[in-house]
């Protein structure tokens, strides 16, 4: 509150000078950006050592290794031939990512505003083979609230950071401010070991947050409203067939068979992909406002909703919808939670992570007696998305990378884990 008094006191709307072209002068202190120019962001992948765990974000597994995103700055490679001795083996700089998928050794990333195609087919020689410019929304990254924000020049690069400081900027006469909401812009007036390699064939798992799939031959992303389509036939040269409108503030995607199911705040869409070229939309289940990940499995859906901040409302729950009808998904049953996040589902085992309850474990045979039939619960971790894959379960955590054997639905045990190194400020 002090830092805001400072601002509103520093801020001067000097002289309100009028030119000819109604322009006025404001001083204030501000987060002001950093950019990457485009030219050095096409540079920008490479391979290097690897590093400590500081930020973790999205997970994904494939062929015995897992890739852990470290929020908008790259990802870790980790061998995990031996879950109880997972090997952290090298690091992927990429500026910007948020999300990923792979088909066969190929791995698809979002580096800022780019589509990005990276080779693992040598995991000693990782390279990227192709970027596609210009196909996400622009983003910013995370500020410091207590400033207001500067204005943004998106042809000097990519907002890749802030520094706090006084500015002087000159606006129009009718100056509205820009707002960020959900990954896109709203004018305010209009609102070196040898290592096994990544397999040559099939695709990967992700978890419930993920806004990136593969489904055969496509690759879909999804950003606040818009469902962006890559066909990716030849792996190595992914071509965008466009975009599709998807809804408002879509959050996650899932894709089961030849059907999309996206999670965004006000609800849950299903698309149908039998034209993977050519979505077609089938229904929306609305719900109260919340972040809210969707698992499928068979003809029932599992969404978890989370209340406050920047969710909404302030429930916390977790949704049973039954989807034996694409067009008419229905609630069947709702069981409160204490601060979902992501879950995920293996034949009738459910797994969610439910924010400072930790990690939950429930028997879904019968839907409409989960809360009745918890296998199991492990407090005192920050879960956030897991990944459960032939007994074992991958959960990423606000303090470390998680991996539990669930052979044994009576006896689930933690075998290992990453630790988070924080940043020292």
């Amino acid at each position: 509150m002090n830092k805001i008094k400072n601002t509103l006191l520093i801020v001067l709307m000097i002289f309100s000078a009028y030119s000819c072209d109604d322009k006025i002068v404001e001083i204030f202190v501000a987060n002001s950006p950093i950019y990457m120019s485009y030219e050095d962001l096409a540079k920008s992948v490479k391979q290097t050592n690897s590093r400590k765990l500081n930020i973790p974000g999205k997970i994904y597994f494939k062929d015995n290794y897992l890739f852990v995103i470290e929020d908008k700055t790259g990802i870790h490679i980790i061998d995990n031939a031996d879950p109880v001795n997972p090997q952290n083996i090298s690091f992927i700089d990429v500026p910007g990512v948020v999300d990923m998928s792979i088909k066969g050794d190929v791995l698809y990333v979002d580096s800022y505003v780019d589509l990005v195609a990276i080779s693992l087919a040598d995991l000693n020689n990782i390279t990227e083979i192709k970027r596609i410019r210009d196909v996400f929304p622009y983003t910013l990254p995370t500020y410091d609230e207590d400033y207001p924000l500067a204005q943004i020049d998106q042809e000097k690069g990519v907002v890749i950071g802030w520094e706090i400081k006084t500015i002087r900027q000159e606006v129009e006469d009718r100056y509205y401010p820009v707002y960020w909401e959900g990954g896109m812009f709203l004018d305010a007036a209009s609102s070196s070991n040898s290592f096994a390699d990544i397999s040559g064939s099939g695709f990967g798992v992700g978890g419930s947050m993920a806004r990136f799939g593969i489904s055969e031959n496509t690759l879909y992303s999804v950003d606040d409203s818009m469902l962006h389509i890559f066909d990716i036939t030849n792996a190595n040269n992914p071509i965008n067939y466009g975009e599709f409108y998807a809804g408002w503030m879509i959050e996650t995607l899932f894709i089961s068979g030849d059907k999309l199911f996206l999670g965004g705040r006000d609800g849950v869409r299903i698309i149908d992909i039998v034209n993977p070229r050519f979505p077609q939309y089938l229904s929306q289940f609305r719900h109260v406002m919340g972040c809210d990940p969707v698992v499928v499995s068979d003809t029932l859906a599992y969404v978890t909703l989370k209340g406050g901040n920047a969710c909404g409302n302030s429930l916390d729950r977790l949704d049973v919808l039954s989807v034996a009808d694409y067009s008419n998904p229905r609630l069947i049953a709702t069981y409160m939670m204490k601060g979902p996040n992501g879950l995920g589902i293996d034949g009738n085992t459910l797994f969610v992570c439910d924010g400072e309850a930790g990690l939950k474990v429930y028997d879904v045979t019968d839907p409409l007696k989960i809360d009745q039939n918890m296998i199991a619960n492990f407090p005192g971790i920050i879960a956030v998305d897991v990944i459960p894959y032939n007994g074992l379960l991958f959960l990423i955590a606000e303090d470390g990378f998680y991996q539990y054997n669930y052979d044994n639905l009576n006896a689930i045990q933690l075998i290992s884990k990453i630790e988070v190194v924080p940043i020292a400020k």
